[in-house]
């Protein structure tokens, strides 16, 4: 149990029920620091029509671009009287040193919906970019905001937006556990599952319909599969012993687990529907927290067999284990980027549990945070930014950072924790 508790602390936590208490369902508001190298200087203009609007589109746009670290904003309450029918005088927004501008209007149909459009300006350049247009419910207003988003984030930087994406955490409130499911800014959070006993390691398929998690409810740790739009689940793992760190493989045929059915924690592959599962690891040691690569070829996990726990990578059937991390006596927590080029995990450092992103090519390995209680990574599905939960200013955080580690955003909640992040991918 000693092991156990190095490197899933979370787990054994849990277990003992020794979560901070909190609100579960925590608003959050976006606090950027750090300023990149290359930042693209950018007006988003208030939407003709938002004011009477149950969101601010343009705010939510803003907050979006702000939070990936490409974008720098320029004021923009000029030009509150712009939207997308016309064309802007764009000598004003040349002098302010705005490359783009947005503008765009939200207009109440009869029917309730909400018509929102937007235009993207080349202000140097002085040609449009890109328009477009949504009609949605009044609660779809912010996913329209994610969207516009998106599409001003992939035309300006060449890169898949993930603003329209979403995530999972899990929060205690008192003896209440809950799961949730938000928007990939931390709002609109719905809750997925509230137990009294513990909910750990969520984990999204690759198509974001469903979500994999360990709970406690029958008093030990137990696999299920989640359908998010019906809410029905599936119990996929409940042996003998403990049953936990349930990984999807790319096809979402599959879930690699960590079971002790036989002894030691050991890794096993089985269907996502349920079944006898296939033992992979046969080691002495303590092998868990399995990680798929994006190829489905491999599988990434941590082991203590040599003595420590490391990051190893070995063939998704199993087989010989190649270790991957060398650089500190403790790596646990892998996660991958999307491309394969980056492997983020948590390393523990003078007793402190720090970020680290290692370029697995050349094995270069960089320190991206300053805090001490790092845990949980998470790669953005496009690979640009990374989520991990920590502790500041004595009180748990949802984090996002650059690779580089130069521009961060807080995203805390109030007076809550904030545990177990999992970045969700893509919307197909």
């Amino acid at each position: 149990m000693h092991d156990r508790v190095l490197w899933r602390r979370r787990e054994l936590a849990a277990f003992l029920g020794a979560a901070a208490a909190g609100p579960a369902l925590a608003q959050f508001r976006v606090e950027v620091t750090g300023v990149g190298l290359t930042q693209l200087p950018i007006a988003v203009a208030p939407f003709r029509g938002e004011a009477e609007a149950p969101q601010k589109i343009a705010a939510i746009i803003n907050a979006d671009l702000e939070r990936s670290g490409q974008f720098r904003p320029v004021d923009a309450a000029a030009g509150a009287g712009l939207d997308e029918t016309s064309r802007p005088d764009l000598a004003p927004w040349r002098q302010k040193s705005a490359d783009s501008l947005a503008v765009g209007s939200v207009t109440r149909l009869a029917d309730g919906r909400y018509d929102v459009r937007f235009r993207l300006w080349d202000v140097v350049r002085t040609q449009s970019l890109a328009a477009d247009g949504f009609v949605v419910q009044a609660a779809d207003l912010r996913l329209a905001a994610h969207r516009i988003a998106d599409m001003i984030y992939e035309k300006l930087t060449g890169d898949k937006g993930v603003f329209s994406t979403r995530m999972a955490y899990v929060t205690k409130a008192g003896p209440r556990y809950n799961l949730w499911v938000a928007d990939a800014d931390g709002e609109n959070a719905q809750s997925a599952l509230a137990s009294n006993e513990p909910i750990i390691s969520p984990a999204w398929s690759a198509t974001g319909r469903q979500l994999a998690y360990v709970s406690f409810e029958s008093r030990k740790p137990v696999v299920y599969v989640h359908e998010i739009s019906s809410g029905q689940r599936r119990l996929i793992a409940n042996f003998r012993g403990s049953n936990s760190a349930p990984a999807w493989s790319p096809d979402g045929r599959t879930l690699a687990v960590t079971l002790t059915r036989d002894g030691g924690s050991q890794l096993y592959t089985i269907s996502s529907a349920g079944g006898e599962p296939r033992r992979l690891t046969q080691s002495s040691g303590i092998d868990t927290e399995p990680l798929y690569s994006a190829d489905g070829r491999s599988i990434f996990f941590v082991s203590d067999r040599g003595g420590q726990p490391q990051i190893y990578r070995m063939g998704a059937s199993g087989g010989d284990a190649q270790r991957v991390t060398f650089t500190g006596s403790y790596n646990i927590s892998p996660a991958l980027s999307p491309d394969g080029r980056w492997l983020a995990y948590i390393s523990r450092i003078s007793g402190a549990f720090k970020l680290q992103v290692m370029e697995l090519a050349s094995g270069n390995v960089q320190s991206v945070t300053d805090t001490t209680a790092d845990e949980s990574p998470s790669f953005a599905p496009n690979g640009k930014l990374i989520m991990y939960a920590t502790r500041q200013g004595g009180s748990e955080a949802l984090m996002t950072t650059t690779l580089d580690g130069k521009i961060k955003t807080r995203l805390p909640g109030r007076g809550g924790d904030i545990r177990e992040p999992d970045w969700g991918p893509f919307q197909r």
